[in-house]
């Protein structure tokens, strides 16, 4: 893989809190909003932005709900969300693993 090949790397993905929202669903499958939010450092705002673009993508699934009447929200990767991430460490592997 050249550097002509970085249209390969999925822009939805490649923001560093998507990304860590990628990373940490693709191993937990599935996260509550504050789970998220403690893990990736993160504000409520900019997490809930992040998640919509991913949502959008088709890459998260986000089910609310209320628990004790306290709203609970959590995030689950999706068979297709799997998939665009697998692609996405291949081409980044790619790249990296080219010679300089």
């Amino acid at each position: 893989m050249g550097l002509g090949d970085l249209q390969n790397i999925d822009e939805v993905i490649h923001g560093r809190i998507r990304l860590g929202i990628m990373v940490y669903l693709a191993d937990a499958d599935a996260a509550d909003f504050t789970e998220l939010k403690a893990a990736l450092e993160t504000t409520q705002g900019n997490l809930s932005v992040h998640l919509k673009k991913l949502e959008e993508a088709g890459y998260v699934a986000i089910d609310k709900r209320f628990v004790n009447n306290k709203p609970l929200t959590r995030a689950s990767i999706t068979a297709e969300g799997r998939r665009a991430f697998g692609r996405y460490l291949d081409a980044l592997g790619g790249l990296i693993g080219r010679k300089v």
